[in-house]
């Protein structure tokens, strides 16, 4: 099978697309003929070697968390699923023909595997910093680079929990942040001025790493009502760097949930061929995504 691979850390460069033995379902596992994978910043910062603490690896080493497919291959112990039912979830070396998932659930109707293969990972994480940010119903939340994967499920999952938000983008994607209901500014120079004049801010999320967080501090007066995913500096500030997932399976029945209500839609900005994981990769990390970006095979 064709599988997306890297031998050493680097930039987009050191992806190849590479033939490689085909991996098989284990106990609890099921195996996907993958129909695209998702691409997250995570999966970037991997092949940098920037989180290995979180994920460590071996080289030479795949690519990919995030997957939607068709099952192929059942393992030991898993049960209501067969060959043949479409679903998402998240696994390894998903950037691939096939993939084994450690965690999936069924697609919901209505939604094409383009667009089920963003949710996974965005989706946990979205659940996950609003959770340890501690923002209630009524209360605000300002978001910081609130455009992309992260920031689209967060603003749909706060709305639907009766939390307002204030969303910062660029000039091209403020429309985008006011569909998904929150109140948009720019960010740029008298951006924490434009965001006072919105209202008290009660907790941040910094989603885009673009160097706020003294800024986010301020705006909330407590770094403990800060969460930063992108800033791997922010602990030396006081404010928590989340990176280590919760319960992908508890996020994907949510994620279902919100899908089914017509709650939560991530579009897909972009999708590549297999091929062209080091454009994925490349565009992904210049940043100023709406939405997704996806692998398709």
């Amino acid at each position: 099978m064709k599988r997306v691979s890297f031998a050493e850390f680097g930039g987009p460069d050191v992806l190849r697309l590479i033939d490689a033995e085909e991996p098989h379902a284990g106990p609890g596992q099921v195996r996907i003929a993958v129909r695209a994978a998702g691409v997250n910043p995570v999966d970037w910062r991997i092949r940098e070697g920037q989180v290995l603490g979180a994920h460590p690896i071996s080289l030479p080493s795949g690519v990919g968390l995030d997957a939607s497919g068709v099952v192929d291959e059942v393992g030991e112990g898993v049960t209501g699923f067969e060959v043949g039912d479409p679903v998402f979830g998240e696994g390894s070396s998903t950037y691939a023909e096939f993939a084994v998932l450690s965690a999936w659930a069924r697609i919901p109707a209505g939604l094409t595997f383009e667009e089920a293969a963003g949710y996974p990972s965005v989706v946990e994480t979205a659940l996950r910093v609003l959770r340890e940010v501690g923002v209630r119903p009524g209360q605000t939340l300002l978001v910081s680079g609130a455009s992309g994967g992260v920031g689209s499920a967060v603003l749909q999952i706060a709305r639907d929990r009766g939390i307002a938000v204030i969303g910062t983008a660029g000039a091209a994607n403020q429309d985008y942040l006011r569909s998904l209901g929150a109140v948009a500014t720019t960010y740029g120079e008298g951006w924490v001025a434009r965001v006072r004049q919105l209202g008290r801010v009660d907790a941040a999320l910094d989603l885009a790493g673009s160097g706020v967080i003294r800024e986010l501090i301020e705006l909330t007066g407590d770094p403990e009502k800060v969460i930063s995913i992108a800033d791997l500096g922010a602990p030396a500030l006081g404010v928590r760097f989340s990176g280590v997932a919760g319960s992908v399976p508890d996020a994907l029945a949510e994620a279902v949930d919100l899908i089914s209500r017509g709650r939560l839609r991530i579009p897909v900005e972009k999708a590549y061929p297999l091929a062209e994981a080091a454009a994925a990769h490349a565009d992904s990390q210049a940043g100023h995504t709406r939405g997704r970006r996806v692998l398709t095979v």
